[in-house]
C-alpha cells in the first residue's frame, strides 16, 4: 500500500470510524457514500454521517495462518478473524494476545492499536486495529487496588 494512501484512511484505521445512514440506521465499515440497503440508493446520497464504531465485538469465523504473506512471515502462526462489531458490520483483523488455539467463534473481543507492518528496515512503520480477547473476571480473584501497586 502507498504512503499516501495509508495516510488518507488513517482516521477510518486508527478510530475505527464509519458511517450511518440517516434513513434505515445502518452502520457501516469502512465508511460508505451511499446506503446500499436502503430501497432508493439516490434517496442516502449526502445523508450519510460519520459514526464512531465502539471497537467492540466477537469472532464470528476465524483461521489460523501458518504460511503468511509477504510481509507477515514473523508473526506466524496469527488468528485471522471475522469480527462482528455490536454495531453491525463485520471487520476482517488479526487476533492478538491469545493463544492461537484459544480463539473460539463467539469469544468477545475489543479493537487494539497496534503496528500491521513495516516497509522495509528504513521504511514507514503503518499502525492500525486488530483485536484482543476482553478478558473475564475470575470469581474471588481482584484486581489490585491503587494501594496494593
Amino acid at each position: 500500500m502507498s504512503v499516501a494512501r495509508f495516510w488518507r484512511e488513517t482516521l477510518r484505521r486508527y478510530n475505527l470510524g464509519g458511517s450511518r445512514c440517516t434513513d434505515c440506521k445502518t452502520v457501516y465499515f469502512p465508511p460508505r457514500s451511499v446506503c446500499p440497503h436502503c430501497s432508493t440508493h439516490r434517496r442516502s446520497i449526502g445523508r450519510m454521517e460519520a459514526f464512531q464504531l465502539s471497537g467492540q465485538g466477537e469472532v464470528f469465523s476465524f483461521t489460523v495462518v501458518h504460511e503468511a504473506p509477504q510481509g507477515f512471515e514473523m508473526q506466524v502462526p496469527y488468528v485471522l478473524a471475522l469480527v462482528k462489531m455490536v454495531e453491525g458490520p463485520t471487520i476482517t483483523a488479526q487476533v492478538v494476545d491469545v493463544d492461537p488455539n484459544s480463539v473460539e467463534m463467539g469469544m468477545k473481543v475489543r479493537a487494539v492499536f497496534r503496528k500491521l507492518r513495516e516497509e522495509g528496515p528504513e521504511g514507514v512503520i503503518q499502525y492500525g486495529y486488530k483485536f484482543a480477547p476482553i478478558m473475564r473476571p475470575v470469581a474471588g480473584v481482584h484486581p489490585p487496588s491503587d494501594s496494593e501497586k
